[in-house]
């Protein structure tokens, strides 16, 4: 019995560390990021792409309400897998320290300070007792300095950059998807490809323009823009148009 009551003091407990050094509520918080909807970004040399899949409860649901993906500032954008409301708290935190930096050294951000002032924020929720986790990962996405670059938030508080990554459902499926085929020479449009490519193998039904979000941060201009549906539909087509092609190719052979 008294081991029982151990045990749900390590569950309940944010700031108990367990005997073999767990913390089982940041645990807990990675699993709510696994269940949510995939969220992929692709750096190339041209700039960021971050593609999400919005899958919907319901065809009357209004799939340009499902947040996804979020405007931080004019060169940073972000994505999220997890907790809906948990994401949209840390995305307003990270818009709050872009203004703050803009209003005091006239600057935009760094996109690695940026990151690093988000996980600071989230790592304080795995030491305070009365508050949780934060249940999402980020993917933050933008251009500093003419260069682009693209960094993993984590529950825990830790962050990675990255030059390919997934978050949220199947991730170790879309994960191994990218290492295949990632090329360090990629345009932003063989970048939105490739990731589109990736969301698709780790997907249940077919890609739709609306069913998908897709953000580019450009290097050369270093502006965060969403392509609408439309756009988003011509990249599928063009997938879909080339699995047919080689379909057809296997076929004659």
């Amino acid at each position: 019995m008294q081991g029982q009551n151990q045990q749900q003091a390590y569950d309940r407990g944010i700031t108990i560390f367990s005997p073999d050094g767990r913390l089982y509520q940041v645990e807990y918080a990675r699993e709510a990021v696994k269940r949510g909807t995939a969220s992929i970004g692709v750096r190339t040399p041209e700039g960021v792409v971050l593609v999400v899949d919005k899958q919907t409860r319901s065809p009357l649901l209004e799939g340009s309400s499902v947040e996804k993906l979020h405007k931080v500032d004019d060169h940073v954008g972000a994505a999220s897998a997890g907790h809906v409301a948990d994401a949209r708290q840390l995305v307003d935190f990270a818009r709050q320290q872009s203004q703050v930096e803009r209003v005091r050294y006239d600057e935009p951000i760094g996109v690695r300070t940026l990151t690093k002032e988000v996980t600071d924020h989230i790592q304080q929720y795995t030491q305070v007792g009365g508050a949780r986790p934060f249940g999402v990962a980020l993917l933050i996405a933008g251009v500093e300095d003419g260069e682009p670059r693209l960094f993993e938030t984590d529950p825990s508080g830790t962050s990675n950059e990255w030059k390919a990554v997934a978050i949220g459902s199947n991730r170790g499926d879309i994960q191994d998807f990218l290492e295949a085929e990632y090329e360090s020479d990629l345009s932003v449009d063989g970048g939105i490809d490739l990731a589109l490519r990736a969301l698709n193998e780790g997907r249940d039904g077919a890609l739709q323009g609306d069913g998908v979000g897709v953000a580019v941060v450009d290097a050369d201009t270093g502006v965060y823009r969403e392509l609408d549906a439309e756009e988003s539909q011509s990249y599928i087509d063009e997938i879909e148009g080339a699995g047919d092609e080689a379909a057809d190719e296997e076929t004659e052979e």
